[in-house]
C-alpha cells in the first residue's frame, strides 16, 4: 500500500541514517581522545579499574620523588663519613708521629686540633633539605624513606618505607656521637715490687745478668736482658744504676733490645709496673754471673706473670690532647687506639649507608619499571586501536553517504503518485 501520509521507506532510512551518525559521533570521540573507554557509561568495570590504577600511577610518582630525595640525603651523609675517615687517617699519623722521641708534641697537637675542628665541619655541612643525619642530637633514631606503595586484595592502600637506622652512623650527638662519645681502651698492667735503687746504689759486673721474658698477646715469649751493654747503651756513665730515672731508661733499653714494643715501664717511688694496651705475661726474673746484683733491688721480686686488664683508657676523638704534661708515649698509643676504633666505626657506619644506597636504587628502578608496566595495563583495558577506528570511520562515512541518499531516495518516491493523477 502507498501512502502519503507515513512514507515508512522514509523513515527506515532515517533511522539508519541516525544510527549511522551516533556511530561516527562515537568513533570521532575515540580518535579525538584516544580512549575506547572515555566515561564510565563506555564501560563501567573498565573504567572504574583504570580510574583507580591511574590514581595508584600518580601516588607512586610521588613515591619515586620521595626515593630521589631519599638517595640525595643517603648520598651526602656517605660523602661526609667518607670525609670524616680521611680526616681520622690523618689524626692517626700525627698520632704515630707524636710516639717518637724528640718530637714537639705541641705543634702536632696543632695540627689535630685543627683536623679537629675539620670533622665538626665535616658533621655540620653534611645537610641536605634540612636533613643533617650525622649532626643529630634529636630523640629521632631511625629516618624512613617512602619507597613503596601496595593495594591489597581488599584495596586497602599501605605505603612501605626503607629505614635507617641513625643512631650508629652520627658522628656527633651530645656526647652520644661516633665521634663525641667516649672509647673505652682495655689497658693491661703487670704490677712488680719496689727497686731498691734510690739510696742503694745497684751495680752491673762484667759477666752479671738479670733476665726475663715477656710474652705478647698469647705469642711465644722474647728474653729480656740487663747487663753492662745495656746500662751503656741506655746512656748511663759506668755499670751502676744509681735512681728510679737510670732504671727506667735501663728497662726501656733492654725491651728496645728483645724486640718488644708496646710495652711501658713506670717507676714511681721505687714500684716498678709494665703497662700494655696489649694483653701480656711476665715471667720470673733470674740473675746470673759472678756476684750478680738481687733481682728484688729492681723491682722483679713479685713479678705478675698473667698480666690482665686493670683498668681502661678512656676519650672521645674530639677530646684528644696530647699536649698535657705528663702524657707519656703509651698514652699517644692509647689515643691512637681510640681513633683507630672510631675510623672502624665510621667504617662500618659507611658500609651501613652503602648497602641503603644500593637498596634505594634498586627500588628506584623497580618503581620506575612498575610505573610502566601499570600504564601499559590500563592502556591495554582503556586505549582505542587507531588503527581500527580509522578503518570503522572510512566504513561509516560511506554508510552516511549512502544513508543520505537512501533519505533523498525515500522523499522523492511519493512525488511519482502525482503521474497518476495527470491526464
Amino acid at each position: 500500500m502507498t501512502s502519503i501520509n507515513t512514507n515508512v521507506a522514509a523513515m527506515t532510512a532515517l533511522q539508519t541514517l541516525q544510527q549511522t551518525n551516533m556511530a561516527m559521533d562515537s568513533v570521532q570521540n575515540r580518535i579525538s581522545t584516544g580512549l575506547r573507554v572515555a566515561e564510565a557509561k563506555d564501560n563501567a568495570a573498565y573504567w572504574s579499574i583504570a580510574t583507580g590504577m591511574r590514581s595508584d600511577n600518580q601516588a607512586m610518582s610521588a613515591v619515586s620523588d620521595s626515593l630521589g630525595i631519599g638517595a640525595a640525603t643517603v648520598d651526602t651523609a656517605y660523602t661526609g663519613l667518607a670525609a670524616a675517615k680521611d680526616v681520622l687517617n690523618e689524626i692517626k699519623a700525627k698520632l704515630t708521629t707524636a710516639t717518637s722521641d724528640g718530637v714537639d708534641r705541641s705543634k702536632v697537637q696543632s695540627e689535630i686540633t685543627a683536623l679537629q675542628e675539620q670533622l665538626k665541619t665535616i658533621s655540620d655541612s653534611a645537610s641536605f633539605s634540612g636533613q643533617n643525619w650525622l649532626s643529630n642530637t634529636a630523640a629521632t633514631t631511625q629516618k624512613e624513606i617512602v619507597s613503596s606503595l601496595s593495594r591489597d586484595a581488599s584495596g586497602k592502600l599501605a605505603v612501605g618505607s626503607i629505614k635507617v637506622d641513625i643512631v650508629n652512623i652520627r658522628l656527633f650527638a651530645a656526647n652520644a656521637g661516633i665521634l663525641d662519645k667516649t672509647i673505652d681502651i682495655d689497658q693491661f698492667a703487670a704490677a712488680t715490687g719496689t727497686s731498691t735503687v734510690e739510696g742503694g746504689a745497684v751495680t752491673f759486673g762484667a759477666d752479671n745478668r738479670i733476665s726475663f721474658s715477656i710474652s705478647q698477646n698469647g705469642a711465644a715469649g722474647r728474653t729480656v736482658e740487663i747487663t753492662q751493654a745495656t746500662l751503656t747503651a741506655a746512656g748511663l756513665a759506668g755499670s751502676t744504676i744509681k735512681s728510679d730515672g737510670d732504671l727506667s731508661a735501663v728497662y726501656k733499653q733492654a725491651l728496645q733490645d728483645a724486640g718488644i714494643q708496646g710495652i711501658d715501664v713506670t717507676i714511681t717511688a721505687g714500684a716498678l709496673s709494665f703497662n700494655s694496651l696489649e694483653s701480656f705475661t711476665v715471667s720470673a726474673a733470674t740473675a746470673a754471673g759472678t756476684t750478680p746484683p738481687a733481682v728484688a733491688s729492681l723491682g722483679l721480686a713479685a713479678v705478675d706473670t698473667n698480666a690482665a686488664a686493670t683498668g681502661t683508657f678512656s676519650t672521645a676523638v674530639d677530646a684528644i690532647d696530647i699536649s698535657v704534661a705528663g702524657v707519656t708515649s703509651g698514652q699517644v698509643q692509647a689515643y691512637i687506639r681510640v681513633v683507630d676504633e672510631a675510623l672502624s666505626q665510621v667504617t662500618t657506619a659507611a658500609s651501613s649507608l652503602g648497602a641503603v644506597q644500593n637498596r634505594v636504587e634498586m627500588q628506584t628502578d623497580f618503581v620506575s619499571k612498575l610505573m610502566d608496566t601499570i600504564s601499559k595495563g590500563v592502556g591495554a583495558l582503556v586505549d582505542a586501536d587507531m588503527t581500527e577506528e580509522s578503518t570503522r570511520l572510512k566504513a561509516l562515512q560511506t554508510q552516511q553517504q549512502l544513508g543520505v541518499q537512501a533519505l533523498s531516495i525515500a522523499n522523492t518516491s511519493s512525488q511519482a503518485i502525482l503521474q497518476l493523477f495527470q491526464g
